[in-house]
Formats: structure tokens, C-alpha cells, sequence
């Protein structure tokens, strides 16, 4: 691996001290070039402290996170660009498939996701992710993105709107290229769903997603979702 494989890694925050240090802990074992940027929203619990501490570089920008992820990509000049939510986790698997992929030059690829539970709610969540990308194409947020830049950058980045920044990239990007599902999946945290009821958040989801396809504007979307829930 050559330095002109660099990836770019992206993270947007807002008071993530305590996810921060199990994810920032995996990228230092990935074994392929980094550059950590954390985009923070206005932290109020130390988190870009404890990024610089860590190794990465800090970019703050106003609340909401296509804007914070447009901010954090904006600082970087890598040939690609990973973008991660902070109470992922990314075991050695993912670490593996995020070299393949980066040796194999793909455009674009997401993980699977895995729940960090042993409850059954979490493998139906997981199950209707995987039935939610099979089928319509909508790989989340919490499933990562790794993208070549140029192609970010084609498109135009993030959308900015105050939901559904992440449908709007990935619905952008499958008009240009394939987007690869690897073969590894990243662990997120189980903290939303047992917050809101794993159930009650599958059903609004699935509801806004829906909306979003039907053309109801992003704005009016964010009014319905709870802001302390991303």
C-alpha cells in the first residue's frame, strides 16, 4: 500500500467522548494510510479534546450532519473518502474488507450492519437492513461509506438538508457507479434503539424513508424525527 492510497476518514460528532475511543482504537489497526477528521457540531463533553489527543484532526462546523461531513470532507485532498458514524465499531473483518476494497480501486462500497445486542430484536433489525439494501437499494448511515472522491465530488457531496443526507448521497452515487456490499460488517451500538424502542424506531424509519421517496421534503421530514435521536 502506497501513500497515494491514503483514505480520508470522516466522522461527525456531537458529544461523542465516550464512543469515540473504541472506533478511533480500530482505525489505528487498519493498516492502510489515515486521515482521521473529526467534524464536530459543537461538543460540549470534551470530544474535540479527546480527538486531537487521539491522533485526529478536529473540524467544526454548524449542526447537522451532511453539513458536518461536507465540512470534515472538505479538509481533505485523499483519494477516498470514509465516512463513519462515532458508536460504530470496526472489527478485523471490516478492517480487512476496507483494505481489499481500497486495493481493488472500487468506486464505492458500504459494510453490512451488525448490532451490538444479544436480544432478538436486534437480528430482526439487522435482517430488515439487509432485506432494506438487497431490495431497495437504502444502505444506511450506519453502514459506512467508503467512495473514490472524485466521485463525491461529481455529485456534489452531501445534500443539504436537515434529514436523509445519507439516502440523498447514496441514491446520487448508484446513478454513477456500482456500490459494492462488502463482505464484513461494522457494529454499532445498540444506544438508539433500546433509547426509542427497537420496534417503534423500525416503524418511523421505515415511515420517513418512505415519505422521502415520495418526494416530501427533507424539512418537513425533520420535523417528525426527534433531533436527539441521531
Amino acid at each position: 500500500m502506497t501513500d497515494h492510497a491514503t483514505v480520508g476518514v470522516v466522522i461527525p460528532t456531537l458529544d461523542e467522548a465516550r464512543a469515540l475511543p473504541g472506533l478511533l482504537g480500530d482505525l489505528a489497526q487498519v493498516g492502510v494510510p489515515l486521515d482521521v477528521v473529526i467534524a464536530d457540531g459543537g461538543s460540549g463533553d470534551g470530544t474535540p479534546a479527546f480527538a486531537h489527543e487521539h491522533g485526529a484532526r478536529v473540524v467544526s462546523s454548524p449542526p447537522g450532519r451532511g453539513r458536518q461531513l461536507n465540512a470534515g470532507a472538505a479538509s481533505l485532498a485523499t483519494p477516498w473518502l470514509c465516512v463513519l458514524h462515532a458508536d460504530v465499531r470496526m472489527p478485523e473483518k471490516a478492517r480487512d474488507a476496507l483494505r481489499r476494497a481500497v486495493d481493488e480501486g472500487v468506486d464505492a462500497a458500504v459494510w453490512r450492519l451488525a448490532i451490538d445486542a444479544p436480544e432478538r430484536w436486534a437480528r430482526v433489525m439487522e435482517l430488515g437492513a439487509r432485506l432494506r439494501d438487497r431490495v431497495g437499494g437504502l444502505p444506511y448511515g450506519d453502514q459506512g461509506l467508503l467512495v473514490r472522491r472524485r466521485l463525491f465530488d461529481a455529485v456534489g457531496g452531501y445534500p443539504d438538508v436537515p434529514i436523509m443526507e445519507d439516502v440523498g448521497l447514496i441514491r446520487a452515487l448508484g446513478r454513477r457507479c456500482t456500490i459494492r456490499r462488502l463482505d464484513a460488517s461494522l457494529v454499532v451500538s445498540p444506544r438508539r434503539w433500546r433509547r426509542e424502542g427497537p420496534y417503534r424506531t423500525w416503524v418511523r424509519n421505515t415511515a420517513l424513508v418512505t415519505a422521502y421517496l415520495l418526494r416530501v421534503p427533507p424539512r418537513r421530514l425533520a420535523r417528525w424525527y426527534r433531533p436527539e435521536s441521531r
